[in-house]
Parts: C-alpha cells; sequence; structure tokens
C-alpha cells in the first residue's frame, strides 16, 4: 500500500460487493461498499507519491499546525500525516498536534498558530458555530471558523460502570428509569459525564437519557470529563457513566471496570461526528492550501473505509504520540466488534464501526448542512442557545459551514461526480425511539420531543 492512489481504491472498492448499498436520489453520491481490499503488506507507515502541482494548486504555504484529541475521530488527519497524503498535495509542512482536552484545544485556536496555538483541526460539533460566535472564547470574542469536512460518522458509546451492572442499563434507558430517579431522590444521583458541555457527546447522553424518560437536568449529574481521563476516572468511582469517541467506552470492558449501554450507531445509525474545521482567516488567506488539506484528509478517509486497511490503520494509531493505547484494544472496534458486557450480546458489525468515507446514508466526507442545523436545533432544545437561533439558522449556517471548498477540492482530486452531493440536505433523519429530525422543519422535531428546556 505504499503508493495507495484514488484510482487503486476506487478500482478495489468497485470490484468488492461487500456492505454495498445502491443510494437513489437527491444526495448524488451512492453509498461503496465497506470493502474486503487486501490486507496492507506492511505494519510500517509509508508515504505516498506527490502529485504534479500547478500554480493553481501549489498551496500558498506548506505549513499548518492541525489539533486532535487521541479519539477514532482524529483517525483521517493522523492517517493523512503518517501514510503522506498531505505532503503529496503539497502540504509538506503540517504539524498533527495532540491538544489535552478540548478547552485546550478551543484556547490553542483563538490565538492560533502563529500565536503557539493551532489553525483548526478536529472539531466537536457545534464547536465552531460557538467560536465563530464568541460563545465559548475568553471575553466572548468571535473568532471566525470554518467547517470544511466530516471526519467520520459513529464511532462512540454510553459506557456504564461495573457497579450498575444487573440494573437494566441499556439501549432502552427507559428499563433503568425508576432506579436512576430513584438515586436523585436518595440523595445519591446517577453522575453522567461528557468531555465537553454543549456538543457532541453531551447530545449523545442527553439524547439517550431523554429518550428513556430521564431528563438529564433533573434527574441525574452531569459532569466534563477529558476523553483520556474517563476510564481512569471511571476505576476511582467518579462517574457512573460516559459518553465519548472509542476506543475508550471499549477500554472499560477489556480492563474490567464497566460495560457499554448503547452504541451511538444504535441511537442514530450514520449519524454526523466530528469534523475538520479552520479558523476563517487562515483560510481565507490561504485558499489553495485549504484545498490541498482536503485533499489529503479524503484521500486518507477513503483509505480508512478499506476494511482490509484497518489493521495497519490500528498500529498506526496505537502509537505513543497519538492514542498510546494497544493494537489488540483498537482494532477489533475498528472492525466493528464490540464486546457490550453486562451480558449483553457481542456485536460484530463493521457497519457499526466509525466510518470515513461513505455510509448507506451517502457521503461522510462531505459537510451536510442539514446536519449542521440539526446540532443547532439540538442546542436550542437544551437552552444552550436561544430559541430565535432557528430563526436565524441558515444565515450563520451559510457564514460557517464552507461546503463550497470541500466540493471544489473534491473536483479538484478527481473525485467522482456521483460521488460530490449534489444537495446540501442529507434528507430526512431518524433516531431509534421513533423521533424524526426534518431539516425542512426543525421546529416540529422540537415540538415532538417530550424531554426539553426549549
Amino acid at each position: 500500500m505504499s503508493n495507495f492512489s484514488r484510482r487503486r481504491f476506487l478500482t478495489t472498492t468497485a470490484t468488492s460487493a461487500v456492505g454495498a448499498v445502491l443510494l437513489k436520489g437527491c444526495l448524488g453520491n451512492p453509498p461503496a461498499p465497506s470493502g474486503t481490499a487486501s490486507s496492507p503488506t506492511t505494519t510500517t507507515p509509508t508515504t505516498s507519491a506527490p502529485t504534479a502541482l500547478t500554480p493553481e494548486t501549489t498551496p500558498e504555504t506548506p505549513q499548518v499546525k492541525l489539533g486532535f484529541l487521541p479519539i477514532f475521530e482524529a483517525a483521517p488527519l493522523i492517517i493523512a500525516q503518517e501514510k503522506g497524503f498531505f505532503a503529496k498535495y503539497g502540504m509538506t509542512g503540517v504539524d498533527v498536534s495532540k491538544q489535552a482536552n478540548w478547552g485546550s484545544a478551543r484556547d490553542n485556536v483563538e490565538i492560533g498558530a502563529a500565536g503557539g496555538g493551532i489553525d483548526g483541526g478536529q472539531w466537536q460539533m457545534p464547536m465552531p458555530y460557538l467560536i465563530s460566535e464568541g460563545l465559548i472564547t475568553k471575553n466572548n470574542v468571535k473568532v471566525p471558523m470554518y467547517v470544511l469536512a466530516m471526519l467520520n460518522t459513529q464511532g462512540n458509546g454510553i459506557a456504564v460502570a461495573k457497579t450498575q451492572e444487573g440494573k437494566n442499563i441499556g439501549l432502552d434507558a427507559s428499563k433503568a428509569k425508576d432506579y436512576i430517579s430513584g438515586l436523585k431522590q436518595a440523595g445519591k444521583p446517577f453522575r453522567a459525564a461528557y468531555t465537553f458541555p454543549k456538543a457532541n457527546q453531551d447530545f449523545w447522553i442527553r439524547y439517550w437519557l431523554a429518550a428513556g424518560g430521564i431528563n438529564p437536568d433533573t434527574e441525574v449529574n452531569l459532569l466534563t470529563v477529558p476523553a483520556a481521563q474517563t476510564v481512569a476516572n471511571m476505576k476511582t468511582g467518579t462517574m457512573e457513566a460516559f459518553s465519548t469517541g472509542d476506543p475508550w467506552p471499549a477500554r472499560i470492558v477489556g480492563d474490567g471496570i464497566g460495560f457499554i449501554a448503547a452504541l451511538t450507531s444504535q441511537i442514530w445509525p450514520f449519524h454526523p461526528e466530528e469534523y475538520f474545521a479552520m479558523r476563517g482567516d487562515w483560510v481565507d488567506k490561504n485558499p489553495k492550501a485549504t484545498k490541498a488539506l482536503l485533499k489529503g484528509i479524503m484521500e486518507a478517509q477513503q483509505w480508512c473505509d478499506v476494511e482490509g486497511n484497518r489493521a495497519e490503520m490500528a498500529q498506526i494509531l496505537s502509537g505513543a504520540k497519538y492514542f498510546n493505547v494497544p493494537v489488540s484494544v483498537l482494532e477489533p472496534m475498528l472492525l466493528g466488534t464490540y464486546i457490550m458486557g453486562d451480558n449483553q450480546p457481542e456485536i460484530k458489525d463493521f457497519q457499526k464501526a466509525a466510518l470515513y468515507w461513505k455510509s448507506p446514508r451517502g457521503s461522510v466526507s462531505y459537510p451536510y448542512k442539514s446536519l449542521d442545523l440539526w446540532f443547532l436545533t439540538e442546542s436550542v432544545r437544551w437552552g444552550f442557545l436561544p430559541k430565535d437561533t432557528l430563526t436565524n439558522a441558515k444565515a450563520l449556517i451559510d457564514k460557517v459551514n464552507r461546503e463550497d471548498i470541500w466540493k471544489a477540492a473534491a473536483k479538484e482530486a478527481g473525485i467522482s461526480d456521483a460521488d460530490i452531493p449534489t444537495s446540501t440536505s442529507r434528507g430526512v433523519e431518524k433516531f431509534f425511539d421513533g423521533k424524526v429530525f426534518d431539516p425542512e422543519n426543525p421546529q416540529a422535531y422540537l415540538d415532538s420531543l417530550a424531554i426539553k428546556k426549549a
């Protein structure tokens, strides 16, 4: 795989029928099969052959500093660096830098790389919007951000401490409602953690609890714990549950600390997960470099979605400068194998794993504006954003979401027209509890929810 190319990827996946799903309609990007390409011949990271650059595609600068957190969402950035996909498009000076936590990532993007921080990178949603609007920055200073691509779908879970085994805490949280409500009444509330407030993993645990009739604001105690500290904190009894990205939920099963109550792929199949976003001023100054970064990320995402590459992917991610987690822990999850614990059946399904390029819902990489709208609507649901956000949502999304740059980069990279969405909407979204989000009518979704602040 040392000279992996887009053409080779497309040839490989086109010949595989495993997991193929034909997607029709306005999405404009029929999903590819999950793939059964041959396993990599080496576990040593290798580089991709450089592409011929023209004046139109030569980056204004080869240097950029990108931040990441050690969860599966970061894989496209890491793989693009390690496999030489960034360098292939002229970005030879990319620094992929591990962040201590989401708060540090926010602080570092505020000051930018010129000030010792970062220019962008991996983000939970809607953090780029909150940073752009100055809602989570120091002194409420607005730092315009551009959402440029979705990094992955799925790859998250809700883990529960071993002390809670046998309490019927699973995907259907309603079975444990009386138990969890009783803990609050007894003065020993169920404590549930996420990695950053008002963003993805906060939303996942809130949605799961509320779907079971449990009000996350009144019947449990919510707290923030950085992803890499979740296992240690659960071991010491800091919380009874946490919502975070792989590999951390599965770590608690392997370490005998607890079990996985639910995968987010069960709550909302092929849901939007984390995103690639950059400071707007960096993008405006370096439009060709931005497209070069996107082309490297797209090629990395394609590489990641070849099932036969997942063993090498686990090897790369396991490194000390990235996840510092054994390959034996990473590889099963990357292949869709989850040992749930608490007498639940094991899950073995590649379509439940983190996917990076395509899913049965279409493109994973393309940043659908309709998915951004769900995050803003959910923010209104929990009182994180004012109700009039929905009135102004289109203008805000048009300002922050730069799907036009994604499309331009995809065309330059030679991505097939069939793989470039023709609509900014992914259409109607359906959740495990029967709720429906229609981006044409987000208020109807809000009205349908029994538990909310809005």
